[in-house]
């Protein structure tokens, strides 16, 4: 018989749509002088609340794109290039302003971890991420943490009164983008915020994601969350993000700094072969390097370090524990191509997703290349309602 506490979570399961799994267990006792007597225990699950995700935390520079179709003759007045990406000098500060004044402008929750967080929560669809940076007490501020918040990531930023939140515009001339990124409060995130604030999400997550250009913002932020996940056995991921982080000295030292942590590392070809070129390796051949900076020393010697390179439509490369294997990406006619710009973050945020969902690498690899083949159909790195891509 099915106990009354029992039968009504069948109804509130059934109200959900929600289908259940129920363990009965009876214990049967006999006693020396005969006598049997028998208990009963029931429990009950919800189908796949077993198979919940992994938390997934990411740590970086959150920026508002704002995004818009522009003419030539626009780009000439700040003497912008149509396809390139570039940081904002004084000339450029009035051209975010001046293009919500002056064109249909679209806002979207930007800077490349937080990209990578928002397509994972997409893919997962369940509530897994949360996301910490640094923005402004501003509209901007308030705008980004609206976006960001949409599909389900949870958002404890640090507000800096002082300085406003980093933007990024997107001009758009037909096919191309030009970006122009004004850091600003992104660049001004503590070490006391993340243990006065955010550890609460640290400590619940199980998966950290951090974007190698955090390492010009906060570096004793990262190697505290380094520390723990290899004290906790968690997993620790970053992403090489650019050249220029392995090309200025104290980048590149707070990267080897972090290192040792690092279960996963992301990056591209050229960032890989700057890297190497960097750090005085021999070879240049990509499945080397990867197979070396698998091989270099780690904290948590419970877990092997994997390298994974991407090169765009060519395939991933992944070196873990001596062994180098090569992913295909997903083909994809270039008509169908919109916008390439955050195609790299979406790639890390798929195969975030898969991992917190406990796939393995060819897996994670397949999830990530159907993230980045959905992002680029799309202008910005923006996705439909539903993920129909099952994990």
């Amino acid at each position: 018989r099915v106990p009354r506490k029992v039968q009504a979570l069948f109804r509130e399961l059934a109200r959900a749509n929600m289908p259940v799994t129920v363990t009965t267990t009876v214990t049967t006792t006999v006693h020396p002088d005969g006598t049997v007597d028998q208990s009963t225990e029931t429990s009950t699950m919800a189908d796949g609340a077993a198979e919940a995700p992994s938390r997934i935390l990411g740590m970086g520079n959150p920026l508002l794109d704002i995004s818009a179709v522009v003419t030539p003759e626009y780009l000439a007045k700040y003497k912008l290039e149509a396809n390139n990406q570039i940081l904002a000098e004084e000339a450029h500060m009035p051209i975010y302003k001046e293009m919500v004044k002056e064109f249909d402008v679209e806002y979207i929750a930007g800077g490349a971890t937080q990209n990578s967080i928002r397509v994972a929560q997409w893919m997962l669809g369940k509530p897994a991420t949360a996301y910490i940076g640094c923005v402004g007490q501003d509209e901007f501020g308030k705008t980004l943490r609206a976006k960001a918040e949409e599909g389900g990531t949870v958002v404890e930023y640090l507000e800096d009164a002082s300085t406003p939140t980093g933007t990024c515009a997107v001009l758009v001339t037909g096919t191309d983008r030009s970006l122009v990124a004004n850091i600003s409060a992104a660049n001004n995130y503590k070490e006391t915020h993340l243990a006065e604030v955010g550890w609460k999400h640290v400590q619940a997550s199980d998966i950290f994601y951090i974007s190698g250009f955090f390492l010009t913002v906060s570096p004793p932020s990262i190697i505290k969350v380094g520390k723990y996940a290899a004290e906790t056995n968690k997993i620790f991921s970053m992403n090489l993000a650019a050249p220029f982080i392995m090309m200025v000295p104290p980048f590149r030292e707070a990267l080897l700094a972090s290192l040792p942590y690092c279960d996963y590392l992301f990056g591209n070809e050229t960032e890989y072969a700057e890297f190497a070129k960097q750090t005085g390796m021999k070879s240049e051949d990509l499945r080397e390097i990867a197979k070396e900076i698998a091989a270099m020393p780690k904290e948590n010697g419970a877990r092997k370090r994997t390298v994974v390179i991407t090169q765009g439509a060519d395939h991933t490369i992944v070196a873990h524990d001596g062994v180098v294997a090569e992913y295909a990406i997903t083909p994809l006619p270039k008509e169908k191509i919109i916008d390439t710009n955050g195609a790299g973050d979406a790639w890390v945020g798929g195969f975030l997703a898969a991992l917190a969902k406990k796939k393995d690498v060819e897996q994670c690899s397949k999830a990530a290349s159907f993230a980045a083949s959905v992002i680029i159909q799309r202008s910005g790195c923006t996705y439909p309602e539903k993920c129909e891509y099952m994990l």
